[in-house]
């Protein structure tokens, strides 16, 4: 091994598919632990909701991942790629199901799920375990695929997590209100050893065993997960760790889940990140870990999200543009991964997703105060294409009079005209008492520009309003689960 290799932070972030990713990244038996709460085919659309911090109601509401698949070419490689596996007894369960589901969403779901499934069970260590988080949508057909690539008798139990109390919209279903999810548990080889450290709750102050002799650890934590700190942080409205991702779950649930099957120093793997709250707690609790997520959403928030929890904490992201070439590769390949990857770099909320119209092609918003008391806002529109004109500036500038917006931003990876800069410097300035200076209403940064560092020229820019940040946490500690 090399110095530079041994000098590498042992914790990755990966922006991509997660498939590609495991297959061209992650090694084969080289994780000691799984967890993956992956989309669960509810035919809904997650959206990622930022809260603007001026009360407004039109709240920001970004597409995270359309949790919807259909029967096509993709989802045909993918039953085609799990034929070609090798692991027989995971595609004949696989063409069952095809037979019995027809060639549907669902199908298409589980073919896409069964590959990466391969893939997990490749990558996991012989003493390692697998952590399936989901719902009633898809969980009966993801058990048994399950069993198909880990084999029925690697399941170890169905845990039940109560996602919190019932109240509000919830209660209007003419139904048994659906309050949990259901967590499989699974180990790489049920012949051999795998880790496992019980996991106990302590007594209550005034608990006496009939007899005596209570465990001096507490009480053994059984497969049903009602514990009030357990429950989602997004039912808890007061909950500090609430980052505003619509499926976030709550630190101390991968904390009972990673303390429970991982050891210090072990690898632990989540190749759904999302926001990022599995990776958080195998840093807290001095694990080694690895993220994957397809959406630069995802990736920005995580990165933000364990800087500010873990200021020391080492790890690289993969996959995002580091330089110039591939930023302007991610604008050639994917127009809205783009957007939002810009958006991330100046402290700006996602605004308008992949619906355009009303928003007046506003892609980001910068709220700061010019006075440091009230809050303004600077619109930000982002073009990725190759062909930019005066145009462009002329419609910014519209958005902004109609918004009321006393500045805009406009980013772009082709070179502005002299036109567009004349445009530009017309809007006026504008000045902020709060720093005694005047500062260009509508303000142009190229590409190239920003990847050397240059920034919107706001006074007072309040960078958590496009993510919440998260509260500092030390390595190596665990929460009370009490």
């Amino acid at each position: 091994m090399t110095a530079a290799a041994r000098n590498r932070p042992a914790n990755h972030l990966y922006y991509g598919d997660n498939l590609e990713v495991l297959r061209r990244e992650i090694g084969d038996a080289s994780v000691d632990l799984i967890y993956l709460d992956p989309p669960f085919n509810s035919n809904a659309n997650y959206n990622i909701l930022f809260r603007s911090p001026t009360g407004d109601s039109a709240d920001a509401q970004i597409e995270a991942f359309e949790d919807t698949w259909h029967w096509n070419d993709a989802a045909e490689d993918a039953f085609d790629q799990v034929a070609r596996s090798g692991n027989t007894r995971a595609f004949d369960l696989l063409n069952a199901m095809r037979a019995f589901l027809g060639e549907n969403d669902m199908m298409a779901y589980l073919a896409m799920m069964a590959v990466r499934m391969i893939e997990l069970h490749r990558v996991l260590k012989p003493t390692g375990s697998l952590y399936l988080h989901c719902d009633p949508t898809a969980g009966h057909y993801l058990k048994l695929l399950l069993d198909g690539v880990f084999g029925a008798r690697a399941f170890r139990r169905e845990i039940v997590w109560r996602s919190g109390w019932v109240s509000g919209f919830k209660t209007r279903t003419a139904n048994w209100i659906r309050n949990h999810d259901t967590i499989f548990y699974y180990v790489r080889d049920p012949a051999g050893t795998w880790t496992f450290n019980k996991q106990y709750v302590a007594h209550e102050a005034d608990y006496v065993r009939r007899g005596g002799g209570e465990n001096p650890l507490g009480k053994a934590i059984d497969d049903v997960w009602d514990d009030p700190a357990l429950y989602s942080p997004n039912i808890k409205s007061f909950s500090s760790e609430k980052l505003g991702y619509p499926t976030q779950k709550p630190v101390a649930l991968l904390e009972r889940i990673v303390s429970a099957s991982s050891n210090a120093g072990d690898v632990v793997l989540d190749p759904f990140c999302g926001c990022g709250t599995a990776v958080h707690a195998a840093q807290k609790l001095g694990r080694q870990w690895i993220g994957i997520d397809v959406t630069h959403l995802a990736i920005s928030l995580i990165e933000k999200r364990m800087q500010a929890a873990f200021p020391d904490a080492a790890f690289t992201v993969e996959g995002t543009p580091r330089d110039l070439a591939s930023a302007e590769d991610l604008a050639r390949r994917d127009k809205y991964q783009f957007q939002w990857w810009v958006v991330s770099m100046i402290d700006a909320m996602p605004h308008g997703g992949k619906r355009k119209g009303a928003d007046g092609g506003i892609d980001g918003i910068v709220y700061f105060k010019p006075d440091g008391k009230r809050t303004e806002r600077a619109l930000v529109s982002v073009k990725g294409g190759d062909n930019v004109g005066v145009q462009m500036i002329r419609d910014l500038h519209s958005t902004m009079e109609r918004e009321k917006a006393p500045v805009g931003i406009f980013v772009t990876k082709a070179l502005p005209t002299a036109a567009m800069e004349k445009e530009a410097a017309a809007v006026g300035r504008f000045h902020a008492e709060a720093s005694g200076r005047s500062y260009p209403r509508l303000q142009i940064i190229t590409l190239a520009e920003l990847m050397r560092g240059k920034r919107p020229d706001i006074p007072y820019v309040d960078p958590t309003a496009a993510f919440r940040r998260a509260a500092r946490e030390e390595t190596g500690q665990q929460g009370s689960l009490l």
